[in-house]
């Protein structure tokens, strides 16, 4: 990413605020393309590969929270949700289906900015190649292997689907394990800290984990406090 234009993918029905981005974020520096329903939101996704995504909650089509999913199973790169819809029980499960941040319309477009800088970044020292060595070292738990370089997850030799955050949670769980991990601290860690919503996307995270990996009793909630994950004996 640091060596080419970085391409950014805007999926919003509204033309007017559309454009508006495509100007801004050419301003900036960065490649745009637009597309106004989800369908071609998805063929710009293969056809354009943009390093980020921003994306509408409310299609013609498909809904936000479709396309998250969509994303989450194939591709990996960062999603900031642009939406009318800004009650926190929103927030939390548009944070919750995969996406990387939030902005309510209507927004400053030095707000955008910052957030896609934002999230670039974080995005790109998860991948740096700094870390190679340490992402080349397997992780277990349970009956599971995890392969950080790969992004991978496998049980029993059958791969676990999980969402770039969910893999992210897991991995720091792992790396620390038996340290209680308030969920304040995982929110700093995991999403970052100027993100918006509230302590609940870590618990509906961790329950997801447990579910995908039958880790109920591995990753372990420790009552008033937060979270923490103790190997099997």
């Amino acid at each position: 990413m640091d060596e080419e234009k970085v391409r950014i993918l805007v999926i919003e029905d509204e033309k007017p605020i559309a454009k508006i981005l495509e100007y801004d974020l050419k301003k900036e520096g960065y490649e745009v393309r637009l597309a106004h329903t989800g369908a071609d939101g998805m063929r710009e996704v293969d056809a354009f590969e943009p390093h980020l995504i921003l994306l509408d909650w409310m299609l013609p089509d498909l809904s936000g929270a479709d396309i998250l999913k969509i994303l989450a199973e194939r591709y990996d790169m960062p999603v900031i949700m642009l939406t009318a819809r800004g009650n926190i029980d929103d927030k939390v499960y548009g944070l919750s289906c995969g996406a990387d941040d939030y902005i309510t319309k209507p927004f400053e477009l030095r707000e955008v900015n910052i957030r896609i800088r934002t999230v670039l970044r974080r995005f790109r020292k998860a991948g740096n190649p700094s870390e190679a060595k340490e992402k080349k070292e397997e992780l277990y738990i349970k009956d599971a292997v995890i392969c950080a370089q790969e992004r991978t997850v496998l049980q029993c030799g059958e791969p676990v689907e999980l969402t770039p955050k969910e893999f992210d949670l897991l991995c720091w769980l792992v790396r620390h394990p038996r340290y209680v991990f308030t969920r304040d601290r995982l929110l700093d860690e995991i999403w970052g800290y100027d993100f918006v919503g509230d302590t609940r996307t870590v618990d509906m995270h961790i329950q997801r984990l447990r579910k995908k990996l039958h880790a109920g009793e591995t990753i372990i909630t420790v009552f008033g406090v937060g979270y923490k994950y103790v190997p099997e004996e």
